[in-house]
């Protein structure tokens, strides 16, 4: 595994992480204890030292399975999570100093820690970052010793930008992949220029880029891949990345040809994420200690080279582009 350092003056962590909202086991169908706690298991017996979570998942399940993970092993791993979307009281009554607070109170017990390594704004309103009060709440948890670092979980390259004018900030967590290029000329120089790290989520767009689905697939009830498509409950950008699901997966489809010989279609949307510098770690999901293993692999392979890199540029440009709904 491969490792980078978490903006100019953090910790070293390994650039492929794990992502862990499926283990909340609300918003992707049921995984269970010890299938979870497998999981954790098998990506940082790969290598993974960095975690990403958030009080909401599993409305607090998924910081609780961390935790009771955390006391199992000796390793030293870095926990980034996040506050400002769980569902007691919910938006926008969680947008206080006083909420944050209890939040963050929450998340150190249910993950068994004295300060959060890392708590992330948890894509809230645009209108808040402008304001910026969010911002001076957490440097008053950094003073108090509740958190080392804060950054921020945005939805648009905007916010991003919004965000970046802030001192202190850490991190910025972004939506990017292969069918997501947007932040490559919109903000990678400039979160470089800032020392910001960033962390990108759904590198798989939902799965679409697994290649796995058919138009046919069907999902649970309560998997978001069903009840999200359009976005019902929250930003469509989390799901799919945005495309109509049909769509996503002819042009899923489509990129097979284009996998590199000895990698899966999942391990080269991985692997390109990886190729870019201003990156550093990505955190796709797993459900499964399969899954994590497969995931973690993504950073011993080759970079993809200057032709694929341009090829699916000029894929996305021309064809995926358009069809990408919701802020972005």
């Amino acid at each position: 595994m491969n490792t980078r350092r978490l903006g100019k003056s953090g910790p070293v962590v390994s650039e492929v992480g794990l992502g862990a909202w499926q283990l909340g086991g609300d918003c992707w169908g049921e995984v269970g204890d010890d299938t979870a706690l497998a999981t954790l298991a098998a990506a940082v017996d790969h290598g993974v030292t960095f975690i990403d979570t958030a009080d909401v998942y599993g409305s607090g399940r998924s910081e609780s399975l961390i935790g009771k993970f955390l006391k199992q092993r000796s390793e030293t791993l870095f926990v980034a999570t996040k506050v400002g979307r769980f569902p007691d009281p919910g938006l926008p009554d969680n947008i206080t100093a006083e909420m944050f607070e209890r939040h963050t109170e929450a998340s150190l017990k249910r993950l068994g820690v004295d300060a959060l390594d890392l708590t992330q704004i948890h894509s809230i309103p645009t209108e808040y970052y402008r304001q910026g009060d969010v911002f001076d709440w957490l440097r008053t948890l950094q003073d108090r010793g509740k958190i080392k670092r804060f950054g921020v979980s945005v939805e648009t390259m905007e916010e991003a930008l919004i965000c970046l004018e802030q001192p202190g900030l850490a991190s910025l967590q972004i939506i990017f992949n292969i069918f997501r290029q947007k932040p490559i000329h919109t903000l990678f120089d400039a979160a470089k220029a800032k020392g910001v790290a960033l962390i990108v989520r759904l590198p798989l767009a939902s799965g679409l880029l697994s290649g796995k689905f058919t138009a046919a697939s069907r999902f649970p009830e309560g998997d978001h891949r069903n009840f999200n498509r359009d976005g019902q409950r929250f930003n469509v950008g989390e799901t799919f990345a945005g495309l109509p699901f049909e769509k996503g997966v002819s042009l899923a489809d489509s990129l097979k040809p284009m996998v590199p010989e000895g990698m899966s279609a999942s391990q080269m949307a991985l692997r390109w994420v990886l190729d870019y510098d201003a990156v550093t770690v990505v955190i796709p999901g797993a459900s499964t200690p399969a899954q994590a293993e497969g995931n973690a692999a993504a950073s011993e392979l080759p970079p993809l080279g200057d032709r694929l890199h341009e090829s699916l540029g000029e894929f996305y440009e021309q064809q995926v582009a358009s069809h990408i709904r919701g802020p972005y």
